[in-house]
């Protein structure tokens, strides 16, 4: 799946999932509390393609959130990607193929993806202020580059940076921690695990159930019968899962904020 759609499809989830918490749970969420939370998820539902490094000194090559930032992500994807290779080597059974890459490996994992979750919730909770701005920075910019990535790619990687780090002190800065922070790092762990959905309902699937060994093959890639398994890039996924989607996050967003809005102009009736 393209990044656009992942970070589209995190963001429907998150809007859905929070007004369902709204109506069943009672869970009232400020705008802005939202708009990070949705901003988050989509950040994070693109995060597990920071496996996929290109040719760092030219800025070229690599997954579409790699350039995010310029040299500085790219770079970062390279070391990433050289994790997730080795660590596919060092667990790898008999029946698992070479490989010459770790796309696809050990950040498309459900325990990376607790991990991940976990660790920017401690990172919060330990660092504070620091920890947050940088989290806030980082998943806001990868969203933007989903989001909005034809506006992202005229832009250029510096103003997105400018962007993210503006957008990351504002919301810090108006952001109630007691309800907001512990937020954050569920965002980022529920638009990891919607990464991770979106890719296996492709062709090529993923590992979801490392490291449980399935017929000699610790990274065996689970994917849909191949009769109805999405292309990535095709029609189904540019035109009619976004549109679904896009659907989904306006309407979601429309009642979880049209609530709000109206009770600040009350009639009688």
């Amino acid at each position: 799946m393209m990044g656009p759609s992942h970070a589209l499809s995190g963001a429907a989830v998150w809007l859905s999932g929070s007004l369902a918490l709204d109506y069943f749970a009672d869970y009232e969420q400020s705008p802005l509390a939202l708009a990070v939370g949705t901003a988050v998820c989509a950040g994070g539902a693109l995060f597990p393609d920071l496996d996929l490094s290109g040719k760092v000194t030219r800025n070229r090559g690599g997954a579409t959130v790699a350039r995010t930032f310029g040299v500085v992500s790219l770079f970062a994807a390279e070391v990433i990607e050289k994790v997730s290779l080795g660590v596919y080597y060092a667990t790898k059974l008999s029946k698992d193929p070479r490989r010459n890459n770790g796309h696809r490996t050990l950040t498309h994992t459900i325990p990376f993806t607790v991990l991940v979750g976990w660790g920017t919730t401690w990172l919060c909770a330990t660092y504070g202020k620091w920890a947050v701005i940088g989290i806030l920075f980082f998943m806001i910019g990868l969203a933007l580059r989903g989001l909005f990535d034809k506006w992202a790619e005229r832009a250029g990687w510096v103003i997105v940076t400018l962007v993210s780090a503006g957008a990351a002190w504002f919301t810090y800065a108006n952001l109630p921690g007691d309800r907001g922070y512990p937020l954050i790092g569920l965002a980022v762990g529920v638009g990891c695990f919607v990464h991770i959905l979106g890719d296996l309902i492709t062709r090529a699937g993923v590992p979801i159930l490392w490291p449980i060994p399935i017929k000699r093959r610790m990274w065996m890639p689970i994917r849909l019968p191949s009769k109805i398994a999405l292309r990535t890039g095709s029609k189904t996924e540019v035109v009619v899962l976004r549109s679904i989607m896009t659907a989904v996050a306006v309407l979601s967003a429309v009642g979880l904020v049209a609530p709000s809005v109206l009770e600040r102009f009350p009639t009688d009736l």
